[in-house]
């Protein structure tokens, strides 16, 4: 509970989180991850972009998602925002997506003006009460642990995740492995 506590007043976090989602396994430096025939499959969140679009992760499907849980007042989501865009220019033609979902930002101008800075132009479902995070299984998405990456592969399972802010290159040692995979979870 103090640990809780702490997260909450710090606002953001850099570290990682003791309870894993099922069917994710932790391995060195905090990352979770599953084997193919292991995954969970995720929940179809939707909601509004930052921009007004309605998308949904099903709208993805065939594709290898990246998601990332992000806000605008995280300074650890700043540092990280960089890395993330590079990623998306280098994977997006390649049968990756990337979508965040903005969450605890209470007005969405504070979200729109944290992209435009940051330069990033992938896009992001705005939940600032966390209700799209919440339907994620116990332990794979934590509202109180942001930053936090998740690759979802191409049939819509939780393939990866990681707490904390990560460079680019430990990002992509996540997408890598899964976007070499073939649909259906075969390698």
């Amino acid at each position: 509970m103090a640990a809780i506590l702490v997260l909450t007043l710090a606002g953001c976090s850099s570290g990682s989180s003791t309870g894993d989602g099922a069917g994710l396994v932790s391995v060195k430096g905090g990352l979770a991850t599953a084997a193919p025939g292991h995954r969970e499959e995720a929940p179809d969140i939707s909601g509004t972009t930052l921009e007004g679009g309605q998308v949904k992760l099903s709208d993805y499907r065939g594709k290898v998602v990246v998601l990332n849980l992000w806000g605008s007042w995280c300074s650890a989501c700043r540092t990280e925002a960089p890395g993330l865009q590079e990623l998306w220019e280098k994977y997006r033609d390649h049968g990756v997506q990337f979508l965040g979902i903005n969450t605890r930002d209470n007005d969405p101008a504070n979200a729109v003006a944290f992209e435009k800075n940051k330069g990033v132009t992938f896009p992001s479902i705005y939940d600032p009460d966390g209700t799209q995070i919440l339907r994620f299984p116990k332990g794979n998405l934590n509202p109180q642990a942001i930053p936090t990456t998740m690759v979802i592969d191409r049939d819509g399972r939780m393939a990866a995740r990681v707490f904390g802010a990560r460079t680019s290159d430990d990002i992509d040692s996540m997408i890598r492995p899964v976007l070499a995979e073939q649909a259906s979870g075969t390698s």
